[in-house]
């Protein structure tokens, strides 16, 4: 018997959250101020409408510089103090999905919809 735990990956939806929007950032070479870098809102990833009011949110938070990343590593502390939350039993297993150890795989992505991350864990059948 085999089980397997598939959990939806937050922190990719946190750390990605401005790689969601309409707009990919790229850092600025005046000052280390990031710039948007406007991709096209065609109305086929994204509703038309809601890409262009995200576009301009982020082009005004831009001018104030107001956009800012984290490291990854605090992204991953993040995750990793979010399995703590789990119970002891599952605690594992999260911490496994987030360092992607053991029999653990990561797919998807932040623009089409949210990153699974997956381990599975065999369990031996119990004796007959």
């Amino acid at each position: 018997m085999i089980r397997s735990i598939r959990t939806l990956g937050l922190i990719a939806c946190a750390a990605g959250a401005l790689i969601s929007t309409p707009a990919a950032f790229a850092q600025g070479t005046s000052g280390g101020a990031q710039t948007p870098t406007l991709m096209p809102c065609d109305g086929v990833l994204q509703d038309r409408a809601a890409c262009q009011r995200e576009a301009g949110a982020a082009k005004q938070e831009a001018q104030r510089n107001g956009l800012t990343s984290a490291s990854p590593s605090a992204y991953d502390q993040n995750a990793l103090a979010r399995c703590e939350l789990q119970p002891m039993a599952d605690r594992a297993a999260c911490e496994a999905r987030v360092k992607g150890t053991g029999m653990s795989s990561t797919e998807g992505s932040v623009l089409g919809g949210g990153v699974i991350r997956e381990t599975v864990t065999p369990i031996p059948a119990p004796a007959r």
